[in-house]
């Protein structure tokens, strides 16, 4: 069923006929997939809460909505009690290592659980920890700007932004570098979990995917036990809270979590940072004339183009937005892209502006389940963007006809070719 419905997703001409029974809300429309933020700025405009007749389920757009969904306790990311959740969990009971990452994901699940992982995790997830890795993130970006000063031209996406993050994670885990290439590999079929419409053969490659890294990790999980070192296993695995400490399937779930969601979002914020550069020429030249405006630019950058466009909560709580009536069970979409963009919290927010401050997007979550990943994603840009721009400030690419990933929770550019000058 899951594999039909894929398929039905992928034609735009299906996507297209079905548009009038869509409403304001069609995330899979292709002229959608190529700038979502139309449509976005008339679910703003159409309602605080605007009903999703294709899924039975919301979604809403506005700033004030969005926030109040991340943050409170009525909206859960425990979906479990959902019908399609469900019976995918089912399909997953002889499926043992796709069911633990159900059962033990941080992004599915909500109260003391999530509370009691999250607090162990964190601990190796340290401020510090990431900060240690500048030196050697920057070593990495020399070497792979390296490589492509050799050809005068690269692929942002191929040659920057999507082995980077494959490295740093295969070293923050403690992989070994042979088996990166093997790790990007894997999320880019894990992913598909957080997106379910956007593969194509259903549950299948998702559950190998799963089923390798699992197998992966509880071999050096069994390593690092027997001799620790200074890496997110070793770290993970001595975790350790009021005499609690993760189990071996809290600890495979967390590192496929962090494999997957650390490495497609950052591809995606990398990429889609660079053409943005391209296409507000001035707000470049402004950038690379103070390159201490990096970091507000890479905040800009995740407001203007989020990685990560909506999330869902599922309702717990009988509650009411704006005027609807919410009852347990229901679905809402909390669509990021649109908040991040609303004129009642964010100044000319149509407006890319390099040196914004002020109000804060919401493109890495907000609440108890702000993205724990979010201090790794933010330097890993600040530093490609740097690297790019000091190494060569003239590359030139083209900003149209740029093809944009299939799906309605992740954007990002499949290519950003560019000539390096």
């Amino acid at each position: 069923m899951l594999r039909m419905i894929q398929r039905l997703v992928a034609s735009d001409w299906m996507m297209r006929a079905i548009s009038p029974l869509a409403g304001p809300f069609h995330p899979w429309h292709p002229d959608v997939r190529r700038d979502p933020y139309p449509t976005w700025r008339r679910l703003r405009e159409t309602a605080p809460l605007v009903r999703v007749r294709l899924l039975g389920s919301w979604a809403a757009g506005r700033y004030s909505e969005v926030e109040r969904i991340l943050r409170d306790p009525c909206f859960s990311t425990d979906r479990s009690g959902v019908p399609m959740v469900a019976a995918m969990r089912r399909a997953t009971r002889d499926k043992p290592d796709l069911a633990n990452l159900f059962d033990e994901n941080l992004l599915m699940i909500d109260g003391a659980h999530h509370a009691r992982l999250r607090g162990l995790v964190s601990k190796a997830f340290t401020p510090r920890r990431v900060e240690g890795l500048r030196g050697r993130i920057e070593a990495i970006v020399d070497e792979l700007l390296d490589r492509a000063a050799a050809h005068g031209a690269m692929d942002v996406v191929r040659d920057l932004a999507r082995p980077l993050p494959g490295i740093v994670i295969g070293e923050l885990l403690g992989t070994p570098r042979r088996d990166h290439a093997t790790l990007v590999r894997w999320s880019e079929q894990l992913v598909e979990l957080l997106d379910p419409l956007s593969g194509r053969d259903g549950i299948e490659p998702p559950r190998r995917a799963t089923a390798a890294a699992a197998a992966y990790f509880r071999g050096l999980l069994a390593e690092r036990r027997a001799s620790p070192r200074d890496d997110l296993l070793s770290a993970m695995s001595a975790a350790e809270e009021h005499g609690e400490s993760l189990t071996e399937g809290e600890l495979i779930a967390l590192c496929t979590l962090v494999l997957a969601a650390g490495h497609e979002t950052t591809v995606n914020l990398i990429g889609s940072a660079v053409l943005l550069l391209l296409r507000h020429p001035d707000e470049r030249k402004r950038l690379q004339d103070d390159l201490g405006l990096l970091p507000t630019a890479v905040e800009e950058c995740l407001r203007f183009e989020p990685p990560v466009q909506l999330t869902d909560r599922a309702v717990v709580q009988p509650c009411e937005i704006g005027g609807v009536a919410l009852r347990p069970g229901a679905i809402i979409a909390a669509v990021l892209a649109a908040a991040n963009r609303d004129p009642e919290r964010f100044p000319d927010p149509e407006r890319f502006d390099v040196a914004r401050s002020g109000e804060r997007h919401l493109s890495f979550g907000f609440g108890n389940h702000f993205c724990l990943g979010a201090a790794l994603a933010r330097l890993e840009a600040r530093l490609a963007l740097g690297g790019l721009l000091r190494r060569f400030p003239d590359f030139t690419g083209q900003t149209d006809a740029i093809e944009w990933r299939r799906s309605a929770v992740l954007r990002g550019p499949v290519a950003v070719p560019i000539a390096l000058g």
